[in-house]
């Protein structure tokens, strides 16, 4: 124990900052695995869950956290290609609110996940419905919020995705 002691108190003037613990345990300091930042990233989201986290789509919640983690690594947006693939039950968060009330049987209802669509959108992310629950479900592409890309159907956009190189994150 007072050898620990000992290499900390000669750590200490060279520069390296280390508090021995109560029991005399001198703790390390452990590196943070981080990304490249100047690496480009490609992810497909499989959204299909109609669960929810704040209050919004938990699938679009998790995918504006992840954009704000590579962030955080000072990875800028342009060098991310995030495709969030909607369909089943979370194909009606890419609603307007008119095609969002009827749906929901709600004439006072209001798709909160409308904001947070268009600011992934903004922040170059690529946000896509399924067009066979779309058309299972009556609803036309003028009932999709503005910039969401109709794809035929999630499976096969997911698919291709997947061929094409993207990190598949499902669950949502």
């Amino acid at each position: 124990m007072n050898l620990i002691i000992m290499a900390g108190a000669l750590l200490i003037p060279l520069g390296i900052g280390c508090t021995a613990l109560a029991d005399g345990h001198v703790p390390l300091e452990r590196p943070m695995l981080k990304v490249d930042p100047d690496a480009r990233y490609k992810v497909v989201y499989d959204i299909s869950s109609g669960t929810l986290a704040a209050g919004i789509s938990r699938g679009l919640y998790y995918a504006r956290g992840l954009v704000e983690a590579f962030g955080k690594q000072g990875v800028t947006p342009d060098r991310l290609d995030i495709h969030l693939v909607l369909h089943g039950d979370a194909a009606i968060f890419l609603l307007d609110d008119d095609a969002y009330q009827k749906a929901v049987n709600d004439p006072f209802a209001v798709n909160l996940n409308a904001k947070i669509t268009q600011d992934l959108l903004g922040l170059g992310v690529h946000v896509e419905i399924c067009h066979s629950v779309m058309r299972a479900k009556g609803w036309k592409p003028d009932d999709v919020l503005p910039g969401v890309t109709i794809v035929h159907d999630g499976y096969t956009r997911l698919v291709k995705l997947q061929n094409d190189g993207y990190a598949y994150i499902g669950g949502f």
